[in-house]
């Protein structure tokens, strides 16, 4: 049996589906012709024709001219509505390329100031004897790496469970308090990180007298990370479907179970993005370790008792001096913290793209039934 396929009215049968997604060799030649021939006529409008001036100015007035002639050629070569769609790629991918620029522009700079001082000796030693006449190649930031990863993960240990269970709490279980509980989070969104500190060292350092430590700076850190942990979290959770839920229900699973077993699972590749954003958010803080870190030039591993430097306070520290060597000193240290960010963010996205569940996760979730069919059984 043939089955009729009718067209759409306006097309024929033997007219080609529009397609404007696809990219040929010939739109790249269309995206050159544009550009060169808007960057010919705003050169003549600017120079020969105006007294306008301007890099600004001349920029803007390219990027415009070069989208009216690429969507212009494009509705004459295709149709309207390929000329629009990709008209609106351009645009995307010209705003994306704005926006990486900077943070490319960042990392380069950073790099090129940082590798002149750069040595395997600043991974083993510290700034216990180097003066600030020494060379910028003395000593090295063992002490303030060690510190950075201590503080990072005690506030990771600290914040991470308490933004999970608020975000469960918000999401999954509810109640009278979830409003309450909402505002006293985006409340803390707002927290200066100053703050953050002050509250440490008045309440820990001053009012317990604890004295500076690496666990007062995480406190710290781990105030800052909560509120972002949490609002991420929320949004990811929000994204899991609700039939998995349901049909965790269904199978005869507890409430508490479904969520640990199928939610959090299903959830962990944004769980694991929502942890990044919060590492991000404090381990380049420097405000709030000024009054809960302090600061050292010697290696100290224990994080419960006696100051502690991290590389954040480390460029800050060196940045201050005079000395060149000092400032480079203070470069590297900055480029040794990105490339740590760097290396946890990575590592981070690849354990988070072995996320996701299917049946396993909803077998892990229900309760055995107390009636298990036999491989002899019928069903009628």
């Amino acid at each position: 049996m043939s089955v009729a396929t009718s067209a759409p009215p306006g097309m024929t049968s033997e007219q080609p589906r529009i397609r404007p997604r696809n990219f040929h060799l010939s739109d790249l030649g269309i995206i050159a012709g544009a550009a060169a021939s808007s960057l010919s006529l705003v050169w003549l409008v600017f120079e020969r024709l105006t007294l306008l001036s301007g890099s600004g100015g001349f920029l803007v007035c390219w990027i415009l001219g070069f989208l009216t002639i690429y969507w212009l050629v494009v509705r004459e070569v295709e149709d309207r509505v390929a000329a629009v769609d990709k008209l609106w790629t351009v645009v995307i991918t010209l705003g994306a390329l704005f926006l990486i620029v900077p943070l490319v522009s960042i990392v380069v700079f950073i790099i090129a100031k940082g590798i002149k001082a750069f040595t395997f000796t600043f991974f083993v030693q510290t700034q216990q004897f180097v003066a600030p006449t020494s060379g910028a190649k003395a000593g090295g930031a063992l002490h303030s790496i060690v510190g950075t990863l201590e503080q990072v993960g005690i506030a990771i240990l600290i914040s991470v469970p308490l933004a999970l269970a608020t975000a469960v709490f918000l999401n999954e279980i509810g109640g009278k308090g979830r409003r309450l509980v909402r505002m006293l989070v985006d409340a803390m969104s707002g927290v200066p990180s100053i703050v953050a500190g002050l509250f440490i060292y008045a309440v820990v350092i001053i009012g317990l007298g604890w004295g500076f430590s690496g666990f007062a700076a995480a406190l710290a850190l781990s105030i800052l990370m909560l509120p972002t942990v949490t609002r991420t979290s929320e949004e990811v959770l929000r994204l899991v479907p609700g039939g998995l839920r349901e049909a965790g229900l269904a199978l005869g699973s507890q409430e508490w179970r479904v969520t640990w077993s199928v939610v959090l699972p299903t959830a962990r590749s944004g769980l694991i993005t929502a942890v990044i954003l919060g590492v991000a958010r404090a381990i380049g803080e420097t405000a709030p370790l000024l009054f809960t870190a302090f600061g050292n030039t010697v290696l100290n591993a224990n994080a419960f008792h006696g100051a502690q430097d991290s590389l954040s306070l480390f460029a800050y520290t060196l940045i201050r001096f005079p000395q060149v060597a000092e400032q480079q000193r203070a470069w590297t240290g900055a480029m040794v913290l990105m490339f740590i960010v760097l290396v946890l963010f990575v590592v981070a996205r690849i354990v988070g793209r072995q996320g996701g569940v299917g049946r396993k996760a909803l077998r892990a979730a229900a309760v055995p039934t107390p009636y298990e069919p036999t491989e002899d059984t019928e069903i009628e």
